[in-house]
Parts: structure tokens; C-alpha cells; sequence
């Protein structure tokens, strides 16, 4: 690989194959199929049930093979789609790595939560903990997580889908990108407070099929472009990329300092930790109607998405290769459209019958991407809210000042109602934010997504599931332990302030050097549990543990 890329040298991009007003039509069309198409599932499905199992869990009467698209639906996200191929387009190898990062995370998923989870809880990562941990400081907490962390990649997807349709238009005009952004948070609303999870899980398992069916379409065209010869892609791509041999080699994007260095290893960190802390992930778990189903929902979606990712690596080199990364960064800084404007040139190029309807095809694949996802997501995070908060934490404990009186414990009919209710305020705080990271890229959002995710909800999850000595003390230490100090990092650093791609690009008042704060985040989630275990007033009960330890590994008294 060393002589292939000594031997590269830097040349002109390609010429501009942005799509003209002309043929947007066919897109347009597309997109307003796919949104009928998913209004009507969403529409037919949430007629079936209004039990509080029904909108958390789906009925959980989903097969391993239906749940493991499903499964892969909810984590290709427009991160996978749009933003890990425009940063394999622009900064070739170390765009690579972030397919990488989100593929192990699935291994950590499969060997240490995926069967326990299912087992020991009911509808969210909260009830795991409420098994042995029955305090409602706990529920606050891990519910309170679970919003942040759907929020953040609430954004991502939204963002993705303000550059996909501003591309569709042929406009840079951030009005087509704020409109289109407040159209997906509307759509997203619809989908949960009527269709729930059953509806959510269908529009996931149409939306996988499409992703993987368009991908395949797209590689097998792009191979059969360069005849198989993948070595030449390379070549190529690096010939267009502007960089040259550097293209291929580590270090164009993180190597330049240690920081940079740094910060690739925090973001590696997050990425591969980060998933089985995901509560969109974790819900899907309780899908299913046994803990063996939900191990094999995993397996399917681990082969799904590996075969997902090895496309994206290629579509993102022939992006660049085809594309040129001077276009794609044209077309969107961040790189977000470099896999609509690639089907645009395998199709035959700006103007031509084949390349509109390509371009149309993927871009609404994309889109159907976008919708699915954030469904799956605002699911998630009213769940979180309505069951964890409102009603384990609020609800049903006794008011302050009065031991003797407890509020009444709410009906699920109740809860379903306050689910949907947070769904649509959780979707307008959605909205407000992303209309502020419209210039950030997707994948980037997700990987803080990843790292919030990785410091406040894994420590707990794997310190209740494995540590007998751990107490309700340690639990709520570890979730807020790693929680803040991931935002405050992210707050503090270049990512909001102090570089022309920030949040606020005006105004400087950063000092944490690094975009991504998991290496720092990470292990204070897990000291913090440490420390707040081993100074804990209350020993931890062993029975509970007992009883959540059996429960998790035999399914014994599992929902």
C-alpha cells in the first residue's frame, strides 16, 4: 500500500455534477412517496393497540430476523448514509475508521447486553436498574440521560435531512435547510403519538431493506465502473481528493497534532462503547418475545450492518473518485451529499435520464433514512420521559413533607398519554437546536451522540448488571458523573465556540481542546459509580441482586 500511494499524485477534481433545477421533479415525487408510504403504515399500525406494551415494545411480538432490520433500520442512521461516506470522501483513511468504530460497537452489544437487558427489564434502560435499585433518584437519572443522549442524535438526522433536501432544490439557502428541518421534527411527532413502536418498527424494517437495496445498487454499479478493479478506485480517489497520496494514508484528518491524535482516540473510544448505551438500541431489545430472540436480532443486524459499512467505504472512496472531494465539499462543507451526487454520476451524469432518477432514488432512500431514524429516536427518549420520569420518578412516591401520602401510581393508559405529549416537546427542543448545527457533519453529532451515551448510561448498565456491591448512591453518581462533565466538555470546546464550523463561530470562549470528550467523560462515568458506591450509607441489597442476577441470565419473571 506504501508504493500505491508514493505513487499517487494530486490532480484536478472533476467538473461540477451538482443537479440542475431542471430535475428535481422525480425527487420531489420520490420524497413525497416515501413520506405517504410511511403516514400510512404509521396510520394502519397505530389502529392495532393503545396498551402502554403496545407503544413501548411493539406488542413484542416481533421475529428475530424482522427485529435484527429493524434493529439495523435504527442504528444506520443518516450518519452511516451521508456522513461516514462524505468523511471517506474528504479525508479518505481516517474517514474509514469511524465505519470501523461503529461496526465493534455491535460486538460489545452482543457479548455483554443484549440478552440481559431483554431479561431484566421492562420498556427502557431504567427498569433494568429498577429491578435491584428500586429509588427514583435512579429513574430520574437514567431517564433524564436518555433524553440527552436521543437529543443529540435527533440533530444529526435532522441536520442530515436540512442538506439532503437543499441539495434536492439545488439551493444553499439555509430557509430550504430550517424548513425542511421543521417538516422531519413534524413528521417524527406523527409517527410516535400515533403509531408507537409497532408502527416505528415496520417503518424501520421498509427503511433497512431500502438502505442495503440502494447501497448494494450503487457498489455494484461503482464496481463494475472501474472493472472490478478496486486498487484503481483507490488511485483514483486519491488523484481527486486533493491531498494525494496523503489521502490514503492515516493522519489527513486527526494526525496533523497529538490533539488531533488525541481526539481520534476519544472518538474511537465513544463510538465502540457508545451503542450499548444508546436507548434507542436497548428499546429495541424488549421487541422480542424471549432474551434468545433478542441475541439473535443481534447477530442479524451485526451481518447486516457489517456488509453495510464495507459499502460505504467504497462509495465513499468513489464519491471522491468520481465526485471529487472539491464538489462534495462544494455541494455541503461537512460532506454530507457525497453519496446523492455519486449516484448522479453513476447514473450518466448532470442532465441525463439514468443519473436523475438515481440521484432521485438514493436521496429518497435517504430521506426514508432520516425519518426512520428519528422516529425510532423521539420514541425513545418520550419513553424515557413519560415511564422513567414522570411516572417511576414523580408519580407514585410520597409528596415531600408527607410520608404518609402517596400520590396515586398512573393507569399505562396515562402514561401512553404523557409519552405522546413528550414526544411532541421533545421534537420541538429537536427542531430549535438543529436549526444552530446546520454546518457540522452528521457523523460528527452522532459520535458526541455516542460519548454522552458512553459515559452516563453504559457505567450504570454494566455496573448493575455485574457488581453485587453496587448501590442506588453509585448509580446516580455514575450517570450524572459521566453525564455533565460530557456536556460541560462539549460545551467548552471548539465544537460550540472558537473555529468558523462551531455552534457559534462569532465567539470564542473554549479551553477543552478536543471535539470529542469520551476520553475524559468515559472513565469519570465509571469512577463516579465507583466512589459513589464505596460511600454509599446503604450497603447494596443482595437479594435484589439475587433476584436481578437469576432473572437476567435464566429469563426467569422476564416481561
Amino acid at each position: 500500500m506504501t508504493t500505491l500511494t508514493n505513487a499517487v499524485t494530486t490532480a484536478a477534481t472533476p467538473p461540477p455534477v451538482a443537479p440542475t433545477g431542471d430535475h428535481h421533479d422525480l425527487a420531489i415525487v420520490l420524497f413525497a412517496v416515501i413520506v405517504l408510504v410511511t403516514l400510512g403504515i404509521t396510520l394502519w399500525v397505530g389502529r392495532q393497540g393503545n396498551a402502554a406494551e403496545d407503544f413501548y415494545a411493539g406488542g413484542r411480538g416481533f421475529t428475530p430476523l424482522q427485529n435484527g432490520f429493524a434493529l439495523s433500520g435504527d442504528y444506520l442512521s443518516a450518519a452511516s448514509f451521508l456522513g461516514v461516506a462524505g468523511l471517506i470522501a474528504l479525508y479518505g483513511y481516517d474517514g474509514v475508521l469511524y465505519s470501523i468504530g461503529f461496526l465493534v460497537a455491535w460486538l460489545v452489544v452482543l457479548m455483554l447486553v443484549a440478552e440481559l437487558v431483554r431479561n431484566a427489564g421492562r420498556y427502557t434502560l431504567a427498569d433494568v436498574l429498577a429491578l435491584r435499585l428500586r429509588r427514583r433518584r435512579v429513574r430520574a437519572a437514567a431517564g433524564g440521560a436518555s433524553v440527552v443522549v436521543t437529543l443529540l442524535y435527533l440533530v444529526a438526522q435532522m441536520v442530515g435531512a436540512g442538506s439532503l433536501v437543499a441539495l434536492l432544490l439545488g439551493t444553499n439557502s439555509s430557509q430550504a435547510r430550517t424548513w425542511t428541518i421543521i417538516a422531519v421534527g413534524a413528521l417524527m411527532i406523527v409517527y410516535v403519538t400515533v403509531g408507537g413502536m409497532r408502527a416505528t418498527t415496520w417503518i424501520q424494517i421498509v427503511k433497512a431493506f431500502l438502505l442495503i437495496a440502494g447501497s448494494v445498487l450503487l457498489t455494484v454499479l461503482l464496481v463494475v465502473r472501474f472493472h472490478g478493479d478496486l486498487f484503481e478506485l483507490m488511485r483514483q480517489a486519491a488523484q481527486h481528493s486533493g491531498a494525494g497520496h496523503r489521502y490514503l494514508e492515516p493522519g489527513l484528518k486527526y494526525g496533523a497534532t497529538f490533539t488531533s491524535r488525541l481526539d481520534f482516540f476519544s472518538l474511537g473510544l465513544a463510538l465502540v462503547l457508545g451503542t450499548a448505551g444508546l436507548p434507542h438500541i436497548l428499546s429495541r431489545f424488549y421487541t422480542v418475545p424471549t432474551a434468545r430472540a433478542a441475541r439473535r436480532s443481534t447477530m442479524w443486524a451485526i451481518g447486516l450492518v457489517g456488509g453495510f459499512y464495507l459499502m460505504a467505504i467504497a462509495l465513499g472512496l468513489g464519491a471522491s473518485a468520481l465526485v471529487g472531494s472539491a464538489e462534495v465539499r462544494h455541494a455541503n462543507p461537512a460532506g454530507n451529499t457525497a453519496v446523492p451526487l455519486l449516484a448522479l454520476v453513476l447514473g450518466g451524469g448532470n442532465g441525463s435520464t439514468g443519473g436523475v432518477v438515481l440521484f432521485a432514488l438514493i436521496s429518497a432512500i435517504a430521506f426514508a433514512t432520516i425519518l426512520a431514524v428519528v422516529a425510532g429516536l423521539t420514541l425513545a427518549s418520550s419513553a424515557a420521559f413519560a415511564h422513567d420520569i414522570w411516572a417511576g420518578a414523580w408519580r407514585g412516591h410520597p409528596r415531600r413533607g408527607r410520608a404518609a401520602e402517596v400520590r396515586e401510581k398512573p393507569s399505562e393508559q396515562q402514561e401512553v398519554v404523557v409519552a405522546r405529549f413528550a414526544a411532541a416537546g421533545i421534537g420541538a427542543v429537536a427542531i430549535v437546536i438543529s436549526l444552530y448545527a446546520q454546518q457540522l457533519n452528521v457523523a460528527f453529532l452522532v459520535g458526541l451522540a455516542f460519548a454522552v451515551a458512553a459515559s452516563s448510561n453504559l457505567p450504570v448498565l454494566l455496573y448493575s448488571l455485574f457488581w453485587s456491591r453496587f448501590t442506588a448512591r453509585g448509580a446516580v453518581w455514575s450517570v450524572y458523573g459521566g453525564l455533565v462533565p460530557a456536556i460541560v466538555l462539549v460545551f467548552f470546546s471548539p465544537v460550540v465556540s472558537g473555529s468558523k464550523a462551531a455552534l457559534f463561530p462569532g465567539v470564542d470562549f473554549h479551553w477543552f481542546p478536543l471535539e470529542n470528550p469520551g476520553i475524559v467523560s468515559i472513565p469519570l462515568g465509571f469512577l463516579a459509580g465507583w466512589l459513589g458506591t464505596l460511600t454509599s450509607p446503604e450497603p447494596a441489597d443482595a437479594d435484589r441482586f439475587a433476584e436481578l442476577e437469576v432473572r437476567a441470565l435464566t429469563g426467569a419473571g422476564a416481561a
